[in-house]
């Protein structure tokens, strides 16, 4: 994805603070930075990885849980694609550009927050 929509991150000016992708635990941010520096050198300092955290079993355990705990950061991010999904146009992603993907993600939004404010 990062690769495929690179001219976004080439367009940002190199002054912006960065922007943080968070990651599964089951992603390696180091192969990532690696690959990203051979399609355009200049991006680590437009963007930086950081992995979500994973309770540990003696957290698990004062929690009084076993099992999957949903990390809260990513939680957050689950739960918006969810709502999301119902959208019938995002479903599959058709779009060519990154600008279209985007307003698209912005007419969803739009409307679930219309459908919470009609809702009070």
């Amino acid at each position: 994805m990062l690769s495929d929509n690179i001219d976004y991150f080439k367009s940002k000016p190199v002054n912006i603070p960065k922007i943080t992708i968070l990651l599964d635990n089951g992603y390696h941010p180091e192969k990532l930075q690696e690959e990203l520096k051979k399609i355009y050198p200049p991006i680590m300092t437009k963007i930086r990885f950081k992995l979500s955290p994973k309770p540990s079993k003696a957290q698990k355990e004062k929690q009084g849980k076993i099992g999957f705990i949903p990390v809260k950061a990513r939680w957050v991010i689950e739960r918006t694609n969810s709502w999301m999904e119902r959208c019938k146009s995002l479903v599959k992603n058709f779009e060519r550009t990154l600008e279209h993907s985007i307003a698209k993600i912005n007419l969803c939004c739009v409307r679930l927050m219309l459908k919470r404010l009609a809702a009070d």
